[in-house]
């Protein structure tokens, strides 16, 4: 059954992915009301949100469920689009317990005010954006994960999204609420908060400072440019049944050191008085527990949907790194909103 949204509630509104949906949705249908709910943690900014006038901005917590159930009657909602989470996996290892209050708590808030606000309504629609890395990891020969595939999260942040998947499919179950999940590989593009591998390394290297990467450098990762993601979302959320869920991912598999080694080459022909960048290079120890490689089995969006990915790896990073080269004032509000000068000189993940 189609769904075709009136107001939508965009949970992380201000975060990096919610932020190309709000662009996305505005885009796709000329009549859908928006109402961002961020509560502007490190990640999320306001220099990230789109001034149009039928897009609304809350600040305020998803795990608060006097605000989650004041905007649900107030702006009429009739969908959620659930992108606010804790995603950072070396933060989710020093301090777990966000994760679980954002993830877990933040999730069930979310649901059980939709519960009580939705009833027994069909023509609504609470839409969970999840992550590959519930999966666990694939050894090299391993088939791509699958709908299907067991989950077997590796870390307290995969826990965390892992747990409350099973949340919104219980929901479904128990209460007959109309959910759709999305698992996504990682996403890289425009509005990226600077701890992630591919805005890092970008920064970093055209500031002269090293590149670290974990351990020797071979782990795997399926890299999605973010406005794909957002699209198949769009299209998972109005096109998709009820209790649906699909894997979301870019179609590619290099190692970090490859894909660091990529993003060197094209910042030799834009900045070409750092060349060669790839000298900045530089092994660091390997964090706990890291999975050495992830892969999405996208048959099913394809086949359902039509829905595949528009970017290449290659016009992807082409594109990031035109985005932030001509992006300089966004850098500039980050920076002065987060200290990230000095930040951005020990930080490193590939996430």
């Amino acid at each position: 059954m189609s769904f075709q949204p009136s107001a939508l509630l965009i949970t992380g509104g201000a975060g990096f992915i919610g932020a190309n949906f709000l662009r996305v949705a505005l885009a796709a249908d000329p009549s859908v009301r928006l109402i961002t709910l961020d509560a502007l943690t490190y990640a999320g900014s306001r220099s990230n949100l789109v001034e149009d006038p039928r897009h609304t901005f809350v600040q305020g917590d998803i795990a608060d469920g006097e605000i989650v159930r004041r905007l649900l009657a107030e702006h009429e909602i009739d969908g959620i689009v659930h992108f606010a989470a804790e995603s950072h996996v070396d933060r989710s290892i020093l301090g777990p317990a966000a994760f679980v209050q954002t993830n877990v708590v933040g999730t069930f808030q979310l649901l059980d005010a939709a519960r009580e606000a939705w009833g027994d309504r069909q023509d609504v629609r609470f839409h969970h954006v999840s992550t590959d890395e519930v999966y666990g990891d694939l050894t090299p020969e391993a088939p791509a994960f699958r709908e299907t595939t067991p989950y077997d999260p590796s870390s307290p942040y995969s826990a965390t999204k892992a747990a409350s998947d099973h949340l919104v499919r219980a929901y479904a179950r128990t209460y007959g609420l109309p959910v759709t999940i999305t698992n996504c590989s990682n996403n890289y593009g425009p509005f990226q908060y600077p701890e992630k591998l591919i805005p890092l390394t970008i920064l970093r290297a055209l500031s002269g400072r090293t590149i670290p990467i974990y351990g020797d450098g071979q782990q795997v990762r399926d890299w999605l440019y973010v406005r794909d993601h957002c699209e198949a979302i769009w299209q998972v959320l109005t096109r998709a049944a009820s209790g649906a869920t699909y894997n979301v991912g870019g179609g590619n598999q290099p190692t970090n050191l490859d894909l660091v080694h990529r993003i060197c080459g094209i910042l030799d022909e834009r900045h070409p008085q750092g060349a060669p960048h790839v000298r900045l290079v530089e092994f660091v120890t390997d964090r706990p527990g890291h999975d050495r490689r992830y892969a999405m089995d996208t048959t099913a969006i394809a086949r359902d949907l039509g829905w595949r990915p528009r970017h290449t790896l290659s016009t992807g990073l082409d594109a990031t790194v035109a985005w932030i080269f001509d992006n300089r004032e966004w850098l500039a509000a980050i920076a002065r909103e987060n200290d990230l000068d000095d930040w951005i000189a020990t930080q490193y993940t590939d996430r």
